[in-house]
């Protein structure tokens, strides 16, 4: 007489294995998305503007307090957020990954989060959740919010004309594997299509993008050493040639950027956009520019909404 396995316990093997499944590419998933390198790995392939924030470290450098005073934190939609989901950005967040591209943008937000009270909340808001993804109605149909926890402390976001734009960070992307990502609080990395579209800019910035126009690469990151912080370039270029033209045209800028300060019978003022870039330095480095711009602590704070 053959052996026969009890029903019941197949069902419960099944069961078992499945969930051993589950756990395990669970466990792996975490273990692997626990780096900034590997976050990236997520976002699209597409073309587009990358931005990574630290907040962490800006929350250690004392840089991040400037926004207690910012509008952000006033505001009443905010406030009742916060409320609801017992999220605040201030003390939950800590690294924040974006890809802004046409139409779309998609974010990994890595912190602290209750699941179950954001998705009472995107419910509670007119939304719809399907087991952890859920989408709201945005301001506009142009500006529909989807999220789900990519990990458990790691919220993947998309907001744009999709429905579900967050399912762009389901999987890995083989064309971002390897690609550098600076250990600095803040970086952007800027495709050469988009300097082309620089009136979008602030008006002191944009004879500087038309100049890197015909970079391969660039990127700009914030450095704070010693209370001391700077924003720093490192354009690629196709060719040596190029990276010469492109530091000799920043140079003058730069150069011109002083002598309009000096005929207004002022001085560079650090706080400010202009004083900022008038305290430019650039090298060329083989096929690479690399610049950088002093800051002091009022222009951060400035851009981060402490200024009225």
């Amino acid at each position: 007489m053959g052996f026969r396995l009890n029903p019941v316990l197949v069902v419960a093997l099944v069961v078992a294995l499945c969930a051993g499944v589950v756990f395990g590419l669970a466990y792996f998933r975490d273990r692997r998305a626990a780096t900034p390198g590997a976050l990236l790995e997520h976002l699209p392939s597409q073309e587009g503007v990358v931005l990574a924030v630290d907040l962490r470290a800006l929350r250690a450098a004392g840089v991040l307090a400037a926004l207690d005073g910012a509008r952000i934190g006033q505001e009443p939609e905010y406030v009742s957020f916060v409320t609801e989901t017992g999220f605040d950005y201030q003390e939950d967040l800590d690294y924040a990954l974006a890809w802004f591209g046409n139409r779309t943008v998609c974010l990994l937000l890595k912190g602290r989060f209750d699941w179950r009270k954001l998705r009472t909340y995107a419910t509670g808001q007119g939304g719809v959740c399907r087991n952890a993804f859920c989408r709201v109605e945005g301001s506009t149909a142009e500006r529909r919010i989807s999220f789900f926890p990519l990990r458990r402390d790691v919220m993947a976001v998309g907001v744009g004309p999709d429905d579900w734009a967050a399912s762009m960070l389901l999987t890995r992307q083989a064309s971002r594997r390897g690609m550098n990502t600076p250990v600095r609080p803040v970086w952007l990395r800027v495709p050469s299509a988009a300097l082309k579209d620089s009136e979008k800019l602030p008006a002191g910035t944009r004879l500087f993008a038309r100049a890197m126009e015909g970079a391969e690469d660039v990127s700009l990151s914030l450095s704070i050493s010693e209370g001391r912080a700077a924003i720093e370039l490192d354009a690629t270029c196709p060719s040596i040639g190029d990276a010469s033209a492109l530091s000799f045209q920043l140079e003058g800028l730069t150069r011109v950027l002083k002598e309009m300060i000096a005929r207004e019978q002022q001085t560079p003022n650090p706080r400010d956009l202009s004083g900022v870039l008038a305290a430019g330095v650039f090298n060329r480095v083989d096929r690479r520019v690399v610049g950088r711009w002093p800051v002091e602590r009022e222009f951060l704070e400035g851009i981060l909404g402490d200024s009225p």
